[in-house]
């Protein structure tokens, strides 16, 4: 908007001028509050109120202080505004803000509806913020920060009790492909849920053959102990090499390309980094451009040959002078200027042209990260053990949420 078209809207009077103002002050409030729909929430609309000039803000938001900062900015411009949004996690939700994935593998969306885009998923056992409910729905948080809706019974919610009560069980954490939780000990028992790589369940006992667990749906259940190990060892444990990581990238090999997963039943591309880092106890962000903002930039001026294996590789196109950086792809290197991918399915391809696996896309490699060197020190890369969310670390999820 020029300044000339700017200095007439706001000069104009009437109701629609009014919502024209507001949509504008709102807007830029969105671009400085919460301009990434995965990381914070800012839906916001106005009514005007019956048999007056003043106006009434309502919807959703994560950001403390911005319903506040709406009416000021609207009294600046002669406007009278009343603050009805709602904060979230919501006051409607009571103290039940806390939750867990119920299932073994579940689908978020972008919106509280079966047709909206995909956004990521999540495993069970995986502790979710709780931030409101609508129609069936429920809008959470995950532990890398993502946020999105999920059908509401995917979702095991609690209060902060019986959360720190989770957060302080002793659990199990699935370490095969796929396994079956039945309903007694035995091979051929019937099935309660099935289980993927990652799950994580509330360990209630144990046979020579078969942990007792307690699934976050609260139900009970015996899994093989050949599919399982103690969560907390695991955890504690994990401190991957780049051959650990590349080794559990290539038990995916072949596997089906989907977007938005994030589980080993099908995965994008930044899916499959994410899962891979996360079998060997470490979260990372979720989408490939926020992957390409963690550990330290590598510099690839001269090809691959400053690349070290496990960094990640991004393609998507240079910032230029008219339009900002974009990154639509992101790989693991292996090595030789090898890398391993999720595109159509999980893949080994090549940056050398003279390679027969060459990757034709190669020309919109434009950076590399490092990652592994900057577990746990603030750039977005974290272990399992270290996240509050987990109760590995000694605090909880209720501590770092009120």
């Amino acid at each position: 908007m020029t300044a000339v078209a700017a200095l007439a809207l706001f000069a104009g009077c009437g109701e629609g001028k009014d919502k024209e103002k507001l949509s504008v002050i709102s807007e830029s409030m969105k671009k400085g509050l919460a301009p990434d729909r995965r990381e914070k929430v800012y839906e916001v609309h106005f009514e005007k109120q019956k048999g007056a000039r003043s106006y009434i803000a309502r919807g959703t938001t994560t950001e403390e202080g911005a319903g506040t900062a709406l009416v000021a900015a609207a009294a600046s411009v002669g406007i009278q505004l009343e603050d009805s949004l709602t904060l979230l996690p919501a006051s409607a939700l009571g103290d039940k803000i806390y939750g867990i994935t119920a299932q073994s593998v579940v689908n978020l969306r972008y919106e509280p509806r079966y047709n909206s885009e995909s956004a990521t998923q999540t495993l069970m056992g995986t502790p979710l913020q709780v931030l409101e409910k609508r129609s069936g729905w429920t809008r959470v948080r995950t532990p890398e920060g993502y946020i999105a809706w999920v059908t509401s019974p995917s979702v095991w919610e609690m209060n902060r009790e019986d959360f720190d009560k989770w957060a302080a069980s002793e659990r199990v954490i699935i370490n095969k492909h796929y396994t079956l939780f039945r309903e007694d000990p035995l091979p051929g028992a019937p099935v309660v849920s099935d289980g993927v790589w990652g799950n994580i369940a509330v360990l209630e006992g144990q046979t020579s053959l078969y942990y007792k667990v307690r699934l976050p749906n609260g139900k009970e259940a015996y899994v093989s102990r050949y599919d399982a190990e103690p969560f907390k060892k695991w955890a504690q444990a994990a401190n991957p090499m780049a051959e650990d990581i590349i080794t559990t990238a290539l038990q995916f090999v072949g596997f089906p390309y989907m977007w938005a997963g994030t589980s080993i039943k099908a995965m994008d591309c930044s899916g499959l980094v994410k899962t891979a880092f996360y079998l060997n106890g470490i979260i990372l962000l979720r989408d490939a451009s926020q992957q390409a903002r963690m550990g330290e930039q590598v510099d690839i001026t001269g090809g691959w040959k400053n690349l070290l294996m496990g960094d990640l590789l991004f393609f998507g196109r240079k910032a230029t002078a008219d339009k900002g950086e974009s990154i639509t792809h992101v790989g693991i290197y292996i090595g030789d200027g090898r890398f391993i991918h999720s595109a159509g399915s999980v893949r080994i391809n090549s940056l050398d042209p003279d390679s027969d696996i060459y990757y034709e896309g190669s020309t919109r490699w434009i950076k590399a990260a490092r990652v592994l060197n900057h577990i746990d020190d603030g750039t977005h890369v974290v272990s399992v053990r270290e996240h509050p969310w987990y109760g590995i670390s000694g605090t909880t999820i209720s501590q770092h949420i009120k």
